[in-house]
């Protein structure tokens, strides 16, 4: 009887240890680490937008280097967690603003009433925030650089209002929906066919109509599976360890982008198939830039080329990077840098 009820307390006194440490990890404070220097900013902050909190990191050696906005995609994957790992020599250069969109990461917030929420309402938000980041820091445009499904957010921003932007600059550039879609598919049956898998083969080979058709996207697994994602890193999107080992997400914030990235998908991913950017946006009164990486079949470069082609613009470059697939910003981070400080700081020297 005395050892059961040794053995109870034991039972008892981990339990609520299990149950402090998971209260610890879901409210433990977080934040982003410090850069040096006088005219530095680093910082990791809530801000009403159109009526809901967004969540907003700023980092940047020197506040008066050109700001780039980043807009993420997913739709509904917050770049905030890792971003830092990737971004430091573009913040040698510039001001770099990440947030999470509505609905989104730490953008997302419990019993907050999101049925309105589309990809109109996302861009209108982006535009907000852009007001805000121009008064906050004291210049007149910045520059905005969207990724993946964050594309088709900031494409359309850019067009509705130029006059905010110095440019806009597409990575992973969403296109022709259903085309890119194909792209995709094609490229895994491919792959699969090379590996021998025939599983994967016959699998995909029997989503052809449905993709065909716009009703659903090629399977990311298999994308990711077959190096049509990265190349030389692993897929940060969805890394929840990683998320909890960052400074700037806890436990509660990896639960809320998880229930997020769900309901933004289940909300936007639909629209976006049936509504595609080139039936949207075909021209643009500021310099734009496509950079797509050459492996790229989460939004297939050949698709982005083919509608770059259409996009009227004076001033338009697509570029490529010979080593990358979805992620040339992070995947060849020194190249991506040189390149942001050749086309936007050194040549106005």
């Amino acid at each position: 009887m005395k050892r059961k009820k040794k053995t109870m307390k034991y039972i008892f006194y981990i339990a609520i240890f299990i149950v402090a440490l998971i209260t610890v990890a879901l409210f433990f404070p977080t934040w982003t680490s410090n850069i040096k220097g006088d005219n530095s900013i680093s910082t990791l902050e809530k801000v009403e937008i159109n009526g809901t909190n967004h969540e907003i990191m700023i980092r940047g050696t020197n506040k008066n280097n050109p700001i780039i906005i980043v807009v993420h995609g997913g739709p509904g994957s917050p770049e905030t967690p890792y971003a830092v790992k990737y971004q430091d020599l573009l913040e040698s250069n510039f001001t770099v603003v990440n947030y999470d969109q509505r609905a989104s990461g730490k953008s997302y917030h419990f019993f907050e009433d999101y049925s309105n929420l589309s990809t109109n309402l996302l861009v209108d938000d982006l535009l907000g925030l852009t007001d805000y980041i121009s008064e906050r820091l004291g210049k007149e445009k910045v520059i905005l650089m969207a990724h993946s499904s964050g594309t088709y957010i900031g494409m359309q921003a850019a067009n509705k209002s130029p006059e905010k932007y110095e440019a806009y600059v597409g990575i992973g550039q969403m296109s022709d929906t259903i085309e890119s879609e194909k792209e995709s598919l094609n490229y895994c049956i491919t792959q699969a066919e090379k590996a021998g898998n025939t599983d994967d083969i016959e699998y995909l080979q029997g989503l052809t109509e449905q993709i065909g058709n716009g009703n659903i996207v090629t399977p990311r697994e298999y994308v990711m599976k077959y190096g049509g994602s990265t190349r030389s890193i692993d897929n940060p999107d969805g890394d929840i360890i990683g998320a909890l080992f960052s400074s700037e997400y806890n436990l509660l914030d990896v639960i809320r982008y998880n229930y997020g990235m769900g309901y933004s998908q289940e909300k936007l991913i639909n629209h976006m198939l049936e509504k595609p950017l080139p039936g949207i946006v075909t021209n643009l009164d500021i310099p734009l830039y496509f950079v797509m990486g050459k492996y790229d079949y989460m939004t297939s470069s050949y698709a982005a080329k083919k509608y770059f082609g259409t996009v009227a613009a004076q001033n338009k470059h697509f570029i490529t990077f010979e080593k990358s697939a979805h992620y040339p910003q992070f995947e060849e981070k020194e190249k991506f840098n040189e390149w942001m400080s050749n086309t936007f700081i050194n040549e106005k020297k």
